[in-house]
């Protein structure tokens, strides 16, 4: 699933051909994603031009006059720009025409979710509850420890809540976690200052350098020029059950939270 890391990662790769472009126009092949893509789209967007691109959490919002599209990538789902003509592949859903070329969304799972939003975009009630952007200035140790006051359920499952933090997801709460030192499976409402200072630092520093990378590619991901991301070879904890630490050598262990994988070294990071 792209994480905030990648759509970041697709956010700055559109913006230099999608930011001031008019829309020539707009195909949809396939309206079943997660929710209807909204049956006025194509009206909505013929003739407009673009005025804003940006993130929030692991949305793209794409800003008009009149209103802001927004995309979600859900599971499968990227943007890239191909040629005016190119044929459409199967799970080639959405093509949003800019003239000289063509941005096209294709989700194999259909999860994502391409949505209209008259009115200020952050009153949309998907990003109406979010918690504080991990990079931003809002978002540090103490904010963290706050949220996290009342919490007893395991750290790794508290950062990935978008209440409390947007955009950790799973791949990149194992590797914040290794590198603070934290088990995943401790107590939210357990750590000392010291620990959410040092933990907070490690969610920006990680999600920065996975947008570096260009964000991972484990399965679908690749980012507007049809790329991959790098992230995944730099991987210290994540997808590696019974390898050897790369810091002290013992071997990743492995446990299930919420139905995901939590891996950690049980030497650097003692419960």
């Amino acid at each position: 699933m792209p994480e905030l890391p990648e759509v970041e990662t697709t956010c700055r790769g559109i913006a230099p051909l999608l930011l001031h472009a008019t829309i020539r126009g707009v195909t949809v092949r396939e309206a079943r994603l997660r929710w209807p893509v909204p049956p006025e789209l194509a009206a909505n967007l013929a003739g407009r031009r673009v005025l804003g691109i940006s993130r929030r959490a692991k949305y793209l919002l794409v800003d008009f006059e009149h209103g802001t599209l927004i995309l979600h990538l859900g599971m499968s789902g990227s943007l890239r720009f191909v040629a005016p003509g190119t044929p459409p592949e199967k799970h080639d859903h959405v093509d949003i025409d800019l003239g000289q070329t063509v941005l096209r969304y294709r989700d194999p799972r259909r999860f994502g979710a391409i949505l209209w939003q008259q009115g200020p975009a952050l009153a949309h009630p998907l990003l109406a509850q979010l918690g504080p952007e991990p990079l931003s200035y809002a978002f540090d140790g103490a904010v963290l420890q706050q949220a996290l006051r009342r919490r007893g359920s395991a750290i790794k499952l508290a950062i990935m809540d978008n209440h409390v933090v947007v955009g950790v997801g799973n791949i990149y709460a194992n590797e914040a976690l290794f590198h603070a030192g934290i088990h995943p499976a401790r107590a939210a409402n357990g750590l000392s200052g010291v620990e959410y200072a040092r933990l907070a630092a490690e969610i920006k520093a990680v999600l920065a350098r996975a947008i570096d990378a260009g964000g991972s590619t484990l399965r679908d991901f690749v980012d507007a020029r049809g790329k991959p991301g790098y992230f995944q070879q730099s991987y210290m904890v994540y997808g590696r059950r019974d390898l050897p630490c790369h810091v002290c050598g013992s071997l990743i262990r492995e446990l299930r939270q919420g139905q995901r994988s939590s891996c950690f070294c049980p030497h650097c990071q003692p419960c």
